[in-house]
């Protein structure tokens, strides 16, 4: 079952559901949108490797905002923190974002129950296109569980601004289990 807007509204209310900063006009019938944060990181490697922590530039958007260039990947980040120890949360561009030629979050959508923090979101422009901090740029749809809930404990918890792949720690970890 999906949360309702109004449902939404009241959880984030009565501790259910935590976003910060809450904007009641940012509540949709099914989802709740979220805006751009103001940092950008891009990877530096020629190539990326999996097994290895990647070097990242930071970038700003200023007032005038940052232009995207195509064939590039942005780590953008949630102005908002969301989070919950009871709903499962997806996180999806918003359609009128993605009618501009802008793919958010495809390939990693959904959260975990006990995630709390800034949602990191892969961004990636199919032509150049100007954005700028604050924008709503995502919509956020929470969903009920059921069965036992293992909250999220994982390397990202607490995040703030953009973060860059941390799978090298899953390998190291494999590799010292392994060992």
């Amino acid at each position: 079952m999906i949360l309702t807007g109004p449902e939404i509204t009241a959880a984030a209310h009565d501790g259910r559901l935590a976003i910060t900063p809450f904007e009641p006009e940012q509540v949709n019938p099914n989802s709740y949108n979220v805006r751009l944060g103001p940092a950008l990181l891009t990877y530096t490697a020629p190539v990326l490797d999996p097994h290895r922590s990647n070097p990242t530039q930071a970038v700003e958007i200023g007032p005038g905002g940052y232009v995207l260039q195509p064939g590039e990947l942005y780590l953008g980040h949630t102005l908002e923190r969301v989070g919950s120890d009871t709903f499962v949360p997806l996180l999806f561009g918003r359609s009128s974002v993605g009618r501009l030629g802008l793919f958010v979050e495809i390939t990693a959508p959904i959260g975990d129950i006990g995630f709390h923090g800034q949602w990191t979101l892969m961004l990636s422009p199919i032509r150049p296109l100007r954005v700028y901090a604050g924008m709503q740029i995502g919509q956020i749809m929470f969903f009920v569980s059921i069965g036992a809930v293992a909250p999220y404990r994982g390397k990202y918890q607490a995040a703030a601004g953009p973060q860059p792949s941390c799978y090298w720690q899953d390998v190291a970890r494999a590799q010292a289990v392994a060992s």
